[in-house]
């Protein structure tokens, strides 16, 4: 029992110690005992605000901002990220099947690809749908000139800032140079004048 009795003596020095202290000695260590638990406190308080707040931080894409990375691989086997399409124009559209204004968003997406394929301006519409034989279906219903890509867990478009569709990003160079957050026309004037000026 060694280790008991060296206990025993412990505690027992430390009550002598102790009665035989000042009040004054009493006072001081509660004093420093005080200081030392509101100093730990302020830490761990400060350490937890900051969790908080690096956990709600917004990392959602931003006009001007570096594009959020990810990598897909699109339904003919390409793999596409942010940044592999070295100066050209990537048009990342966030879509599915059963939104209408996504399906009604696609014939101008189509054309907007036609038109634009030469010059460097590549769209990928990446779907969101979780039902892989409904996607396939549409797809081979409607033959779009773009490239598609499914998502089904919806991972990207949250690393996007993306919860309502469709949802569109114009990325170059790996940056984010425009968002449209609505169904567009694609083929109109004002958007034909901005990709040029991206060219």
């Amino acid at each position: 029992m060694p280790t008991l009795g060296r206990w025993i003596l412990v505690f027992t020095g430390s009550f002598r110690s102790a009665a035989g202290a000042s009040p004054a000695t009493f006072e001081h260590r509660k004093v420093t005992t005080n200081n030392v638990l509101r100093a730990l406190m302020g830490a761990f308080t400060a350490v937890f605000i900051g969790l908080i707040v690096f956990s709600l931080r917004d990392t959602s894409a931003k006009e001007g901002g570096r594009a959020p990375e990810f990598s897909i691989t699109t339904d003919d086997g390409q793999r596409v990220t942010p940044v592999s399409f070295g100066g050209k124009v990537l048009v990342l559209n966030f879509w599915a099947t059963w939104c209408s204004p996504c399906v009604q968003e696609i014939p101008s997406l189509n054309e907007f690809q036609k038109k634009f394929a030469k010059s460097g301006v590549v769209v990928v519409a990446v779907s969101i749908d979780k039902n892989p034989e409904k996607y396939r279906a549409f797809l081979d219903r409607i033959h779009v000139s773009f490239d598609t890509a499914r998502d089904p867990q919806a991972d990207i478009s949250a690393r996007y800032g993306t919860f309502q569709y469709p949802e569109t990003y114009i990325i170059k160079d790996g940056r984010v140079m425009r968002k449209f957050a609505n169904a567009e026309d694609w083929v109109s004037d004002d958007m034909t004048q901005y990709i040029q000026s991206l060219l």
